[in-house]
């Protein structure tokens, strides 16, 4: 809702300073009970008389409540300093909007006290009262005079009410759980706790909110635009090629050799508001052998393969912005093939072996939603081969992982697999859009109530 010159000249601002005190002590208060609880609850997982997986799991949640209670002091803390930047910030607007009602006033105006601007008669003589009444060109230049004066003072009641809903939205995030420590990042275990990365700095939030508003007016405007596509065909080969590099700067060595007969890739992409429809077709005729290898502060990575014969993959995705998507997708594959890899990082486990020779069809599919999703995969195979796979961790592409696959065949056999995924950012975004959706929800159903008892 929009502020009103009376509104704004008559509002004590330096109660937003009184309001920041008391966050700033609530945040003081917070402290000490996050200390007594350190001290005593907390405490009574790290002595040696409590053992085995009820101590782990109690040291999880006992740390996960000291978690809140300090991400509510950053919260408490921000606000505090969020309010009294805004105190600063509408004291001077205020000041301004004062000082342009005093110039008007001593450019021969009165201003009213819901700040109507017009011309002071009161000070013209009744000479100059006369002229005035004879004089269109002088009543021209006086009812221009007026329009300017009314409008540099609604100009200056205008950003006291843009700066009044930004700010309203800047509280709004800090009060919302980023998340930031979640997913196995830290010790916070609620999504919808207390904000552990809350900003204190006005200006920074609200560039920050202005950013994000323009992103969604971006988005709003492609999607009025209506839909897009894009794809294309793709043929190569014969084509042969070989590379290798060490590891260096913390990236893994490499080295791979391939010869294509023939490859064919064939891709499309449609777009329409959030909705993303996806496809690709491949095919390759050839044979190729990779190697990688690391060891970096992270920890250490292998992997080798080596394969001859035609690979087909055929691909359809459908997504709907963070909020979840499905896919399906079949595999086929004639020749012979070996790996063997594994990792062991801080953020990541795995190992897996196969050997194969003969031919394998495979069929997959899954679904996501909210950025928590899971799949699975069957293969029959004609040949003789052995897999076996299993994966914990977060991978290549930012998720993380859980999953496994076996499989095995003496003339006739198959493999099935299975994985679930954790996109940590998508999970944050549906989660605030969903805490958003609540508040935006109990305030209808608040102002229902007051407007039915009014």
């Amino acid at each position: 809702m929009a502020l009103n010159y009376h509104e704004v000249l008559t509002t004590n601002f330096g109660l937003l300073g009184t309001a920041a005190g008391k966050w700033e002590l609530t945040a003081g208060e917070l402290k000490k009970v996050e200390t007594r609880y350190g001290n005593t609850v907390q405490k009574i997982t790290t002595t040696d008389n409590w053992a085995g997986f009820s101590s782990v799991s109690a040291q999880k949640g006992f740390a996960a409540t000291r978690y809140e209670y300090a991400a509510a002091q950053v919260q408490a803390k921000a606000i505090a300093s969020l309010l009294r930047d805004a105190q600063e910030k509408f004291t001077d607007l205020k000041n301004k909007l004062e000082s342009a009602r005093d110039d008007a006033i001593a450019a021969g105006m009165t201003v009213s006290a819901e700040g109507r601007v017009a011309f002071d008669h009161s000070k013209l003589t009744p000479g100059e009262r006369s002229a005035y009444h004879h004089d269109p060109d002088g009543q021209k230049a006086i009812a221009e005079a007026v329009d300017k004066w009314q409008k540099h003072i609604d100009d200056r009641v205008k950003v006291v009410t843009e700066l009044d809903q930004n700010i309203k939205a800047v509280l709004q995030t800090a009060v919302t759980d980023s998340n930031k420590d979640a997913f196995g990042k830290g010790a916070d275990m609620s999504l919808s706790g207390f904000n552990a990365g809350a900003t204190g700095d006005l200006d920074q939030a609200l560039k920050d909110e202005k950013a994000a508003r323009e992103q969604a007016a971006k988005e709003a405007e492609a999607a009025k635009n209506g839909p897009k596509s894009e794809g294309g065909l793709k043929i190569t080969g014969p084509d042969v090629g070989a590379s290798a590099s060490g590891q260096k700067y913390g990236k893994e060595g490499s080295a791979k050799a391939y010869a294509d007969l023939f490859h064919m890739t064939a891709d499309g992409k449609y777009q329409n508001g959030d909705l993303t429809l996806s496809g690709v077709d491949d095919i390759t005729l050839g044979a190729r052998a990779s190697a990688n290898y690391g060891m970096t502060h992270d920890g250490l990575s292998g992997k080798a393969e080596v394969s001859a014969g035609v690979r087909t993959l055929l691909e359809g995705r459908a997504d709907y912005s963070h909020w979840g998507g499905a896919y399906a997708r079949t595999e086929g594959f004639a020749g012979g093939e070996a790996a063997v890899s594994g990792t062991a990082r801080w953020d990541n486990l795995s190992a897996g072996a196969k050997a194969f020779a003969g031919g394998k069809l495979s069929v997959a599919g899954g679904g996501e939603v909210a950025g928590i999703g899971a799949g699975a995969t069957a293969e029959g195979w004609a040949g003789a081969g052995a897999e076996a796979k299993v994966t914990f961790g977060k991978g290549d592409d930012g998720k993380w992982h859980v999953g496994g696959k076996v499989g095995v065949a003496l003339g006739i056999g198959g493999a099935v697999g299975g994985e679930f995924t954790i996109d940590t950012e998508k999970v944050t975004k549906a989660a605030g859009d969903t805490a958003d959706w609540v508040g935006d929800t109990a305030g209808d159903i608040k102002d229902g109530f007051v407007g039915l008892f009014d």
